[in-house]
Formats: C-alpha cells, structure tokens, sequence
C-alpha cells in the first residue's frame, strides 16, 4: 500500500467549517501469495486542533477489488479538513479461503500550502 500523491484542491466544494479539500491517490499493492478480496476501509483523520474524524465503510471508491498476489488497485478520492492533518487507518479484506486481513494504511499528512 502506497500514497502516490496528494494535492490541496481549494476549487473543489467544501463545507465553512471545513474549507480545506486535499485530493489523495492511493495504489493498494497484493504483496502476500493469496487472492485478496478488498472488503471495507477505515480512515481516522486528526486535525492539528486535536479534533478527529473517522471515516469507514464498505469496499474502496465503492468497490471490492480482488487482488491476485503481485496485483495493485489504484485509485483516489479526498477529505476536507479545517486544518492541517494527519491520515491514518486500514483496508480490510478476506482471502479466497475465507481468513480475514488488515493492512495498515501509511499515516499521511494533509498540510496546506503556504498560500491558502
């Protein structure tokens, strides 16, 4: 699992209380020797004001990908912030026997640029 890149994207729509909308690219990487099936997610997104938002739910972007070993899934979606942040959370998933899988997220940090 891999962060490809992060962009701060003031023209997309966001809330007053959170202006800040930063665009994240994601490519999930099989590096196990099992068929994996991703099944649901879990963000936690901590704000430098010590306020927390956390983000789950099922599949990725509204799928659920499955991964031959070796395979990737790329893909990217956003958060709103009203500060800077930190990223952090986990994929889950079953192989094709049926056991369960986390693969932690890489914390990440949502920092807004000196002009915004």
């Amino acid at each position: 699992m891999r962060v490809d890149d992060i962009i701060y994207m003031p023209t997309l729509d966001a809330p007053s209380d959170k202006p800040h909308p930063f665009v994240y690219f994601i490519t999930v990487v099989n590096d196990s020797t099992e068929r994996v099936r991703i099944m649901g997610r879990k963000w936690v997104v901590r704000e430098n004001d010590g306020e927390f938002t956390v983000v789950e739910g099922d599949g990725v972007v509204g799928q659920t990908p499955v991964l031959d070993p070796g395979d990737d899934f790329a893909y990217n979606s956003y958060h709103i912030t009203a500060d800077d942040a930190v990223v952090s959370g986990s994929f889950f998933g079953t192989t094709a026997a049926g056991k369960k899988v986390r693969v932690r997220i890489p914390d990440f940090k949502l920092q807004l640029p000196d002009w915004a």
